[in-house]
This record gives C-alpha cells, sequence and structure tokens, in this order.
C-alpha cells in the first residue's frame, strides 16, 4: 500500500515477545492511521473494567498515511490508551522528529501491553523490537532521559521519555520528545502514568525507509494550492506562537480566570504574546519539515529566573498556570512550564487543578495546614513549589496528583460545583460558556475536557454565531469528524485548518488519494471520521458512559459569565439536554447516547 508501512507490532513487555501483524487495505481505508488505528486497536485489545495501570493496559503509537510526506505539518504521531484521569478512551498528538522517525521503522502503529518486571526502555527498528534496562534512567527527567538514550543509541535515533511524574504514576503524567531545541509533549489524560506502570521510561524509534507516495506531481500541486492561504493564516503563530491568542480572547471576554469566576483577566497583556515576544524571545523552533515555526525558545535575562533558556508556554499553559490562578508573573510561567515538561506533567490540568486548590482554600474547604506552604491566588512561589511537590507525590502534592475532580470529592459535593473538569478531565482555554460550539462540544467529547475534539477555531471567525445554540449539534458533529479524520491522517491542526480547511472537504480528499492512490470521496472520508468517533464511544459505552456523563461543569451550566463582553452566556441543563437530543439524533444514537446496531453496522465497527 503507498502511504503505510503496511505493519503494526504488538510487544508486551511482560515476556519480551514481539509479533508484526499485517493491515489489510481495507482496514487501512477504514480507519485510515493514527487516532482510527489506535481506536481500534485499543477497542480489541483492552478489555472492559480493566484499571489503567493494570498491565493489561495497553498504549497504542501510531502514525498516518501522510507521515513523512511533504504535507505541511506530517511529523505528528498520535498516541492512545485507557485513562488513568477519565477511564476512557484517551488519545493525543505529538510533533518533533519522532513521528517521522516511527513512520521510517515500517509500523504504522506500535501497541505495547503488559508490565516489565524492572525499568526498561523499548526501541523499535525495522528488525522489530529490542527492550533494554533503564535502571539507571529512572529518577530522570525527561530531558536528562532523553539526552542519555540518545548517546547510547545514537543521534538518528529518536526518543520519547516519561519523567517524575510518570514513575509515581500522576494521573494526568505525560511525555516528552526532544528535537534540535523543539519538544514534543504529549499525553494529556495521563498516558505518561499508564507507562509508568509499565516500568517504560522511554520509547526508542530509528529507521530510514521512505513512505511511497502514489502521486507526487498531485501531491505537489496541492500543497502549492495550500502554500498562500496557510502562510496567511499562521502569519500570527509564526510571529508569537500560540500565546497571540491571550489578548483576543480575552477581550472576547472568554479568558477563564480565577478558576472561572470571571472570564476577562484585567492582567492578560501582561502575560500576552505581544508581551512574552518582546521580553522573552530568543529563537523560533519547529517540527521537522514544518514551515510555519510555531515554537518559541524564550530567554529569561533577568530576576528570579535569569538565565533561564526554555520553551515557550502554549497559550493553554498561559490560561492554566497564569490566568486561572490570578497569575501575571510572567517569567514564572516560563519556569513553571519548563518544570512541567522536564518533570512530565500535563499544565491544562494541573494549571486548573490548582486553581480549584486556591478557591477551595479561599472558602475554607481547604485547612492552609493540609497544602502544608504557602498558596493562594497569584502566588507564583507556592505554584512552583507544588508543582515539584505534584510530580514526586510529595505533601499535598500526593492529593494534587489525582486531579481536581478526585481532590474535590475528598472534600464534598459543594466542591464538586466549582471543579472545570467533564469526564474528569479538566478543561482547556477555550470557554465553555462564551462559545456554545464548545457547551455542546465539551460535553459530548470522547476524551471529556479537551478542545481537540470539536474545535474552538471556526467559532472565533467573524460571522460565526457563538451564542446561539441552533446549529450547534450539528457542527460539533462535522467538527469531531474533522479531528477524527486530522488524527488519523496525522497532520498538525494548525496546517491542516489553515491551509486545508476547517471541516472534512475536497482537499483533504484530494491529500489522501495523491498519497494512496484511492478513489476515495469526500463523503467516504467524513465516515471514516464518523467510523472513529463511534468506535471511540463504544469503548466510552462499555465503560457505563451514557446520558448522565454528557454533562459540562456545574458552574458553566448554573453561574453565568457575571462580567465583561460575554457577560450573561452560560450553558443551562435544560439547553444541553436540548442540544444532546439533537446530537444523538444526528448521530443515530439512542436517547442514552449508545450508538445503535444499525448505525454501527452502516459504519462498519465490529
Amino acid at each position: 500500500m503507498k502511504g503505510y508501512g503496511g505493519q503494526i507490532l504488538v510487544v508486551d513487555l511482560t515476556d519480551g515477545g514481539a509479533r508484526v501483524e499485517r493491515i489489510p487495505e481495507e482496514m487501512a481505508r477504514a480507519f485510515l492511521g493514527g487516532n482510527g488505528f489506535a481506536a481500534r486497536l485499543l477497542y480489541h485489545h483492552v478489555a472492559a473494567g480493566i484499571d489503567p495501570f493494570d498491565p493489561l493496559n495497553a498504549v497504542v503509537f501510531a502514525v498516518g498515511p501522510i507521515t513523512d510526506t511533504t504535507v505541511p505539518g506530517n511529523s505528528r504521531a498520535c498516541v492512545a490508551t485507557k485513562s488513568p484521569l477519565t477511564g476512557l478512551f484517551f488519545d493525543s498528538t505529538f510533533g518533533g522528529r519522532f513521528p517521522a522517525t516511527l513512520k521510517r521503522t515500517g509500523f504504522d502503529a506500535v501497541c505495547i501491553t503488559g508490565r516489565a518486571r524492572e525499568p526498561v526502555y523499548l526501541k523499535v527498528t525495522r528488525a522489530g523490537a529490542r527492550i533494554e534496562p533503564a535502571r539507571a534512567l529512572w529518577g530522570k527527567t525527561t530531558r536528562e532521559t532523553v539526552e542519555a538514550i540518545q548517546t547510547l543509541e545514537g543521534g538518528d535515533a529518536d526518543v520519547i521519555a516519561i519523567g517524575p511524574a510518570g514513575e509515581h504514576r500522576v494521573r494526568f503524567a505525560c511525555m516528552a520528545h526532544y528535537w534540535k531545541n523543539r519538544e514534543g509533549i504529549s499525553g494529556r489524560g495521563g498516558i505518561g502514568a499508564v507507562l509508568g506502570s509499565k516500568n517504560l521510561k522511554a520509547f526508542v524509534v530509528a529507521g530510514t525507509l521512505k513512505t511511497e507516495v502514489a502521486d507526487p506531481s498531485a501531491l505537489k500541486a496541492l500543497v502549492e494550492e495550500t502554500r498562500e492561504p496557510l502562510t496567511k493564516g499562521t502569519q500570527a503563530l509564526a510571529t508569537f506562537g500560540t500565546p497571540f491568542l491571550v489578548q483576543p480572547i480575552n477581550t472576547l471576554g472568554g479568558l477563564g480566570a480565577y478558576n472561572l469566576r470571571s472570564e476577562v483577566y484585567a492582567e492578560a497583556r501582561a502575560i500576552s504574546g505581544e508581551e512574552l515576544t518582546a521580553h522573552y524571545h530568543d529563537k523560533d523552533t519547529t517540527c521537522l519539515k514544518c514551515p510555519v515555526a510555531c515554537g518559541k525558545q524564550y530567554a529569561v535575562k533577568e530576576g528570579d529566573f535569569s538565565g533561564l533558556r526554555a520553551k515557550m508556554p502554549e497559550y493553554e499553559t498561559i490560561f492554566a498556570l497564569g490566568s486561572m490562578l490570578g497569575n501575571s508573573h510572567a517569567p514564572s510561567l516560563v519556569k513553571a512550564n519548563d518544570l512541567c515538561d522536564l518533570l512530565g506533567m500535563d499544565t491544562i490540568s494541573l494549571g486548573v487543578t490548582l486553581a480549584f486548590a486556591a478557591e477551595a482554600l479561599e472558602r475554607g474547604w481547604l485547612d492552609p495546614k493540609e497544602v502544608g506552604l504557602p498558596f493562594g491566588w497569584g502566588d507564583w512561589r507556592g505554584m512552583l513549589a507544588l508543582i515539584e511537590q505534584t510530580a514526586y507525590r510529595r505533601g499535598f502534592g500526593d492529593r494534587l496528583a489525582e486531579g481536581s475532580w478526585r481532590l474535590a470529592e475528598t472534600i464534598g459535593s459543594d466542591a464538586l460545583k466549582t471543579v472545570y473538569a467533564v469526564k474528569r478531565l479538566e478543561l482547556p482555554a477555550h470557554s465553555a460558556r462564551a462559545l456554545k460550539g464548545m457547551s455542546i462540544g465539551y460535553a459530548t467529547a470522547t476524551r471529556g475536557g479537551s478542545h481537540h475534539d470539536t474545535r474552538p477555531t471556526p467559532q472565533y471567525a467573524q460571522g460565526f454565531d457563538r451564542r446561539g445554540v441552533e446549529g450547534k449539534p450539528l457542527f460539533a458533529v462535522r467538527s469531531q469528524h474533522f479531528t477524527a479524520v486530522d488524527d488519523s491522517l496525522v497532520v498538525c491542526r494548525f496546517t491542516s485548518e489553515r491551509g486545508f480547511g476547517l471541516f472534512v472537504g475536497e482537499p483533504y480528499a484530494r491529500m489522501v488519494n495523491a498519497v494512496t492512490g484511492w478513489d476515495m470521496s469526500v463523503d467516504e472520508l467524513e465516515r471514516i471520521g464518523e467510523r472513529v468517533v463511534n468506535q471511540e464511544r463504544m469503548f466510552n459505552v462499555r465503560e457505563g458512559v451514557g446520558r448522565k456523563d454528557d454533562v459540562l461543569p456545574w458552574r458553566v451550566m448554573h453561574e453565568p459569565i457575571p462580567d465583561g463582553p460575554s457577560a450573561g452566556m452560560h450553558c443551562p441543563p435544560a439547553e444541553l439536554d436540548a442540544m444532546l437530543g439533537e446530537y444523538y439524533r444526528l448521530r443515530g444514537w439512542d436517547a442514552d447516547g449508545a450508538p445503535t446496531p444499525e448505525r454501527l453496522a452502516a459504519l462498519g465497527v465490529p
């Protein structure tokens, strides 16, 4: 098959065994790759009711047909597992060079099961799997681990590793990949913790196989057509990185602050892309062969963190560790982001959990003695101390490591009303109240509080009605199909949305056909997105998910935004219920949100 290595590698860490499975063309055409392959593999490899930390849980790394081609933003991989934070299907994507190198091994997916007796790292090449001891690496940061393994394996090998947070099973532990100062951070939902439970410190890939493209000239013509809109559409990203979003979203009245008690942050300018770039920009960084260079390296030249050179904090991080905590101290955000990357933690879940803790302290639900150190709104020193405690599960950090929902459960039902999470996953920086499409989108998302299921990007466009409910269930359906296809190709969201379109359309069908040689229609590609969403939903239905779980945070449903341009906006229970009914009808699901046998049969979902 053009565009594919055509093989899946299944590795059992318990006994060190590995086997190769062939990918039939009908599977490739039905699930495409990346996200689709991961959803299918996990559904068949992980039985219902398995604890995420059980050796029987699996972690799947997968690439897609356009990985390591000339499509802009092609060097991305998908990784998925049963989440220890949500207990449900969870996938994440990341960039750098690792994804292209994984593709060059000839394996389109690697499925990792079991648990090693001692810490190990896994190396995959064209020849298969090799498991190496990693006791000496246990306890090291992600960067130290990557550098140590590259010294052993050579510079052509690429590494993604967990940090101390993954080793200590922090429920939102992630992974990090480093390549030429560009970091690929992946694993919201605790994928890093699952790897830690398997005693897998790192995953290493090395390969030289080239991806064969069916029609290089057609692919080149498509890329040329999209060059101008891509360049224009990513200008702000290329200049400022994702922090460029801080000011316009705050101006719109959708930037969560003080644990969402407001959605206008008075100090937003101090942590905006413009200010951060002016004071800290050192150089641009990019994933392999990507023209956008949305990554930035910062250098702090004075103050408490003078001499710090680190990756730019993304917009989501600025929200979670900045405005949600009432923290406008920009250098501390650079430091906190670097700490989270080194220790291996998702900044969104960590920051939103800390924001909940700050409010709980203010309300008297938590005793300062329980926290054990000074902490509150705007206290960046306390924030940094708690970040380290959380990674090692020391002191109060042991409770923070469980995530905001579980922490609130130990406090009481009133506390749960202030948690900003869906399906136990903390929400990101795209408002569930100010963007009505995100209201239904978050509620129905496979992952819960993720902006990569239903996309916020179209909702910020001029002319989009972000306030009304009409058409929003259909918007969520179409957007979720798009993200499933995008993550199955696998392609960067920034280059795909701005270069090829915000929904599944002709450019994507042309892309797939140029690479594979198929004659896939836009409708068939749309059905792939629908198939993947239904496969994920079936995984979650097996775990007991239904209408009762497709809800929003209490604050989103019962407390209107108090001030600013979006004042009064929220999503009352009756409004959400009506949107859910329409969403389920459009999907062909039953009244409880389960895919019907008829719909599954029509989609060919096993």
